[in-house]
């Protein structure tokens, strides 16, 4: 994975390990699409989850697997803008509990009994999106904020 690293950077290790939204970019055959989602960041992959008779973006990875994805942490209050852009390839795979139960909980914390029912139960309906970075572009574009 080549990291490609702005005037001003930051880590991005410690930055995926916040539950921020990723905004999966995929190719359709009437373009672009594009998906907020949850993510979980392990061995330089990105892991998803899909639940392909909701989602459309499983297939869409299917036909046509380079994609991209999108990360911004964003505080108005302070200024801080920080992006981390991947570019790669994405793969759909076998559910595994395991990596799905990592993803949600940095999402719903460690009580799973305390998880919204939508997100308990999770099996073989479900699907994980492997997405390996082939680059990434980190940027700290944070500014001062006006005094208000």
């Amino acid at each position: 994975m080549k990291v490609i690293r702005g005037n001003r950077s930051f880590d991005l290790d410690e930055f995926m390990k916040k539950p921020l939204f990723a905004h999966l970019s995929t190719m359709a055959q009437e373009g672009p699409r594009e998906s907020p989602v949850w993510f979980y960041w392990e061995d330089e992959c990105i892991w998803i989850i899909g639940t392909p008779s909701s989602d459309t973006f499983p297939t869409r990875i299917e036909k046509n697997p380079k994609c991209a994805i999108g990360i911004v942490d964003f505080d108005p209050r302070s200024g801080k803008v920080n992006h981390a852009g991947f570019r790669g390839t994405a793969t759909v795979e076998k559910f595994d509990k395991g990596i799905a139960t990592r993803l949600l909980t940095r999402y719903l914390g460690p009580n799973q009994e305390e998880w919204s029912p939508n997100f308990q139960g999770l099996g073989d309906s479900n699907v994980l999106i492997k997405f390996v970075p082939e680059t990434v572009v980190v940027r700290d574009q944070s500014y001062a904020p006006s005094g208000e």
